[in-house]
């Protein structure tokens, strides 16, 4: 995360206040007046320095407490505090908006430099140095009892392009990532983790190479890796339908800082898929414009960018699924950028298989440029916290402010901090609280669910029957729930399946494929006219072993418009290992009549043994232009073996 890793000779100078303000303003009683807030919120100081300082990751839990990150032991200041980093505990027992009462939970050496935390009922996972340890609360005293060792082995300790933070998905597993000084994930023992594909959690381009997106179960195993070639995703979100949010931030000063939709097993283009070569290499079709060519986004098998941001420092992202904050901001990704002072939401909306955003300012720093936003995150009661790291600088890990640190609230005017409180042992505040907006209490409800068994199985179906309507987000999160009590995963599929909402039906593929339910039993949906449920659908079909597999991505690849690169690359990722079979079953379907603009780029995606002379067949037709030409012989340079040296005597010839 550049914010902390920018060469000083290059963007230091860009990131540094430009006009020093007066020493006055920067005491805390002037923190909210630097400030330019979204309409329709205010922003209260909830915490500030003495209490707090260099704060880099937050979660609140189900009690509404802010459990706080505190560095100050890092890189060229890492002996500053002797006693270690500390968790902080920040309360406001009046109810005012104010922080009045801090514990620290934990203070140690083991955890300097810690970049995340994850409060999970009396479990608290954090990211810090080379491991992932669950720190238990087994006395509710708020002070660590014991401590387990999850992950080890992650190498970009004292780097913030390391281990990230964890969360709560709605399906009941932990997602979390690493940038690319992560290098490998290992097991508590130290030995690498051969992850559900079969593959080795490690960045040797055996596949996976560069920053890292993970699902896993509680504990720990079944590890997937979701998304990988990433260069410093600092941190990852998902909503209640299971869509993965990121960003991710570019070698410094190219402009090409982004925000990713994690299409599920995706290659996001950082470096050369086959060779690692970085984005300056020359290439055959490269990008004219620096920050597309930066991602590799002309090559086949690379996952489009939601939206590219321009210069800066991501940080902390976070889904807003409450309802007291204005509506624009409604399931929505609210992020943090500290270099440009400004925290923001980006208003998506579907754009085939894909999406579009706009930028939407939360909180900007406009009068005070060392307010540098690190994490967001939302409250039980709808509100929204930010941490602000405060400091002059953001580059080269030149923490020159040790001493500061802020946490602000953000609500509607004169809204008071009051956290709803959930019986969590019966079904009615069960589901009370899985409609929390906040992640921390709805890890509470579906634990406590999956806890009651088929016993709450009625209240969970009539709860989703009754949002099908009015909160479709609500009915997601019953499914998922109701998915993984025992013997009612394919019937819960079958539900969402049914629903005539697109989302819903995106829930229903999500599902069967944790459930690793035949795929066959979602062939219909290969005509589904939502494409972007086609595209769940092309992702399932990644490994599937069905005898039906083939004749249902040809099915599906005869829908691809020509114009949409979500889906190309959702039909890429899902022909991964059978390309053979699956472009075979294409090119049968069609008639051979596969020379289309729609044809032509499933044939550039492709990696099958026909697929060299075929495009020899583009590149030398008439009909193919000069300035067309380069795509298809860059294609060529993801191939192998005779049939690519065949192809190119024939182009030569």
């Amino acid at each position: 995360m550049s914010w902390l890793a920018k060469p000083l000779s290059a963007l230091l100078i860009i990131f540094l206040p430009t006009a020093a303000l007066a020493a006055d303003a920067r005491d805390p009683v002037e923190a909210v007046n630097g400030l330019d807030v979204a309409d329709g919120l205010e922003c209260r100081l909830f915490s500030s320095e003495p209490q707090i300082s260099n704060i880099t990751n937050i979660d609140i839990d189900h009690l509404g407490r802010v459990w706080a990150a505190e560095v100050k032991n890092y890189r060229h200041r890492h002996n500053s505090r002797p006693e270690g980093d500390r968790i902080l505990v920040l309360e406001d027992t009046n109810q005012d908006g104010v922080a009045d009462k801090q514990t620290v939970f934990y203070q140690g050496r083991d955890i300097d430099s810690l970049h995340g935390i994850c409060v999970l009922g009396n479990r608290v996972i954090v990211s810090a140095g080379d491991k992932v340890v669950s720190f238990y609360d087994d006395t509710n005293d708020l002070q660590s009892d014991r401590k387990e060792v999850m992950f080890s082995g992650i190498a970009g300790t004292q780097h913030d392009h390391g281990i990230h933070a964890f969360l709560f998905g709605p399906d009941g597993k932990l997602y979390f990532n690493f940038g690319n000084s992560g290098k490998s994930l290992k097991d508590k023992d130290g030995k690498t983790i051969v992850d559900a594909a079969g593959n080795p959690a490690t960045d040797d381009r055996k596949p996976y190479q560069e920053g890292m997106v993970f699902r896993c179960d509680l504990d720990g195993s079944n590890l997937e890796t979701i998304g990988w070639n990433f260069r410093n995703n600092w941190e990852v979100t998902v909503d209640s339908l299971g869509t993965l949010w990121q960003s991710d931030n570019d070698d410094d000063g190219n402009k090409g800082v982004r925000i990713n939709f994690v299409m599920e097993y995706g290659n996001y283009g950082y470096k050369d898929e086959l060779t690692g070569a970085g984005w300056q290499a020359e290439r055959e079709n490269i990008e004219s414009e620096i920050p597309r060519r930066h991602w590799h986004l002309n090559d086949p098998g690379v996952v489009p960018n939601l939206i590219l941001t321009g210069q800066g420092s991501p940080t902390g992202i976070c889904v807003y699924e409450g309802n007291l904050l204005p509506k624009v901001f409604h399931n929505q990704l609210i992020h943090c950028d500290a270099g440009p002072n400004v925290c923001r939401a980006y208003v998506a909306t579907k754009d085939a298989a894909g999406y579009t955003a706009e930028i939407v300012n939360v909180l900007f720093g406009k009068r005070d440029d060392w307010f540098r936003p690190s994490d967001v995150c939302v409250a039980p009661d709808g509100s929204l916290f930010v941490a602000d790291w405060y400091d002059p600088g953001v580059g080269g890990h030149n923490q020159q402010d040790v001493d500061r640190g802020r946490i602000f609230r953000l609500a509607p005017v004169g809204s008071q901090y009051q956290v709803p409180v959930y019986d969590f042992n019966n079904p009615v505040g069960q589901l009370e609280a899985l409609a929390s907006p906040a992640l921390s209490v709805r890890y509470l409800a579906f634990q406590a669910i999956q806890k009651s068994g088929e016993a709450a199985v009625p209240a969970l179906k009539k709860f989703a029957a009754e949002n099908a309507a009015r909160n479709p987000r609500l009915q997601a999160r019953a499914l998922w729930a109701l998915g993984k009590l025992p013997n009612q995963g394919a019937s819960a599929v079958q539900e969402a399946l049914q629903s005539d909402n697109p989302d819903i039906r995106i829930v229903g593929i999500r599902l069967a494929r944790e459930l690793r339910l035949d795929v066959a039993s979602l062939a219909s949906l290969a005509k589904d006219a939502a494409p972007e449920v086609r595209r769940e659908l092309a992702l399932s079909l990644r490994h599937s072993r069905s005898v039906d597999a083939p004749a249902i991505w040809a099915e599906l690849a005869t829908q691809h418009d020509g114009k949409d690169r979500w889906y190309l690359e959702a039909l890429g990722i899902g022909a991964d290992k059978q390309w053979d079979a699956y472009l075979a079953a294409y090119l049968a379907k069609v008639n051979g009549q596969w020379d289309t603009v729609a044809g032509r780029d499933i044939v550039w995606r492709s990696r099958a043994k026909q697929t060299p002379a075929l495009l020899a067949q583009i590149i030398t037709a008439d009909t193919t232009t000069a300035a067309e030409q380069p795509r298809y012989l860059r294609a060529i340079d993801f191939l192998s073996g005779p049939e690519k040296e065949a192809a190119l005597q024939a182009i030569l010839k």
